[in-house]
């Protein structure tokens, strides 16, 4: 006959086990079951009113793949490195179809610790967010498998990657329609919508290797040459059959952005991303633009 302490510690361990399997991997996707017969338009060219916001990007349909070129962290002695051979993640942002924005559409939804802007234009106060970080949400959904290319490839300069995240979901997706909560009922799960807008991110931001586009026409970083801006777009435009907008700092001299444009059909989560023309002009001179190399311990290669 078991003791009343065997049987105690097969329970607890029997719950142990339970637990961690229904943490591996928890459904992360939206409900579309309502979208099967509706008619299927990209956003922004849509002839007839689309009627569900969880089926089109009805908000924010204008949308922007978005990349950084960083040569440093500022926290390389905390493992915070840069992948070689790539370009970083910035984000997924949902223009409106006439080229405006919204930021910090719901604010039961804050989770960025140092929210930018922290005042909205109507004058609304977006708190700075103190509960547990975003990394512990996908970990709740077993989900390390995308952590561990997040912590690759979207990395986050002078503070910790975590933060960066928050503040992409918190700014950004709380403004597209097909993340808002709704779409995951019945049976929504805390931060569902959180980890899925995640995932969402990094397929899409595969979509695009910027840099092996660059230098598969001879685009390399460097500290000696520099580029014209014809030669970074016409390479660009070689493979993806549009122009991206290109970023540049130090009066236009530096590149350290790309954005890719689309009009998406279906949910931003699964539907088709067609790349269009920038809308918005290069802040790049036409001339002598610096791609530059990063600092050799700020990188280390990824294994994807």
């Amino acid at each position: 006959m078991l003791s009343l302490i065997s049987l105690a510690a097969i329970v607890s361990v029997a719950h142990a086990k339970f637990h961690y399997l229904s943490t591996q991997n928890l459904p992360t996707y939206p409900n579309t079951k309502a979208c099967i017969g509706l008619p299927v338009q990209y956003s922004c060219e849509n002839t007839t009113v689309l009627t569900n916001s969880c089926c089109n990007v009805v908000q924010g349909g204008l949308v922007l793949q978005t990349q950084y070129w960083n040569t440093y962290t500022g926290l390389e002695s905390q493992g915070q490195l840069l992948p070689r051979g790539s370009w970083t993640i910035h984000g997924l942002w949902p223009d409106n179809c006439d080229g405006s924005f919204d930021q910090y559409c719901d604010l039961n939804r804050q989770y960025d610790p140092t929210p930018s802007p922290s005042t909205l234009p109507d004058g609304t106060t977006v708190p700075s967010y103190k509960g547990p970080s975003v990394r512990t949400f996908i970990q709740d959904f077993g989900r390390y498998d995308l952590l561990k290319y997040m912590d690759a490839y979207w990395i986050n300069q002078g503070a910790p990657n975590e933060d960066f995240w928050a503040h992409e979901f918190s700014k950004h997706a709380t403004c597209t329609s097909t993340f808002d909560v709704s779409c995951y009922e019945p049976g929504y799960q805390g931060h569902q919508e959180v980890v899925n807008f995640y995932e969402t991110v990094t397929r899409v931001f595969q979509m695009y290797p910027t840099y092996n586009m660059l230098a598969s026409a001879g685009i390399l970083p460097s500290n000696t040459t520099t580029y014209t801006l014809s030669q970074i777009t016409n390479a660009l435009y070689s493979q993806i059959g549009a122009v991206p907008y290109l970023g540049c700092y130090d009066n236009g001299t530096i590149l350290d952005e790309v954005w890719y444009f689309h009009h998406v059909i279906g949910t931003e989560q699964y539907g088709h991303f067609k790349t269009l023309n920038s809308t918005t002009p290069s802040s790049c001179t036409e001339n002598g633009i610096w791609y530059y190399e990063r600092t050799a311990t700020s990188e280390q290669v990824v294994s994807y």
